[in-house]
């Protein structure tokens, strides 16, 4: 029995340990240094984000979005200072390339000037 119990509480604390941690998600030195080439039209990013990326980052980009809980993966929450500090140059290829259960929206939105202004409207969701 104590066993058992000593097993549970090791099994919490690493699920606990992990629990809201990514993995790294390595992005191209290109990209990092990449600047932002669109004046922001917020407008536009919206309407984009309604679209393609609010089903899941949900309205505000806390990740509480209507399909969020049927991914094997909770989505970022894009206000965070850990999203909010990465160059448009990275988000810009994080929403191109997409891994896991974040899709490549390079061929859902193949232009480029589209995805520059998710970026812009990812900017918006700073706390």
């Amino acid at each position: 029995m104590k066993h058992a119990v000593l097993l549970m509480l090791c099994f919490f604390f690493v699920a606990s340990a992990s629990y809201g941690q990514s993995k790294p998600w390595p992005v191209p030195d290109k990209y990092k240094n990449m600047k932002n080439p669109v004046k922001a039209d917020l407008a536009e990013g919206k309407a984009i984000w309604a679209k393609h990326c609010q089903s899941c980052h949900g309205k505000t980009g806390a990740g509480d979005g209507t399909k969020a809980a049927q991914l094997d993966t909770q989505p970022e929450d894009l206000g965070a200072a850990t999203i909010q500090k990465q160059s448009d140059g990275t988000l810009y290829y994080k929403t191109s390339e997409g891994r896991d259960d974040m899709p490549a929206f390079k061929k859902k939105i193949p232009d480029e000037d589209e995805l520059w202004q998710v970026v812009n409207y990812i900017r918006t969701f700073k706390k």
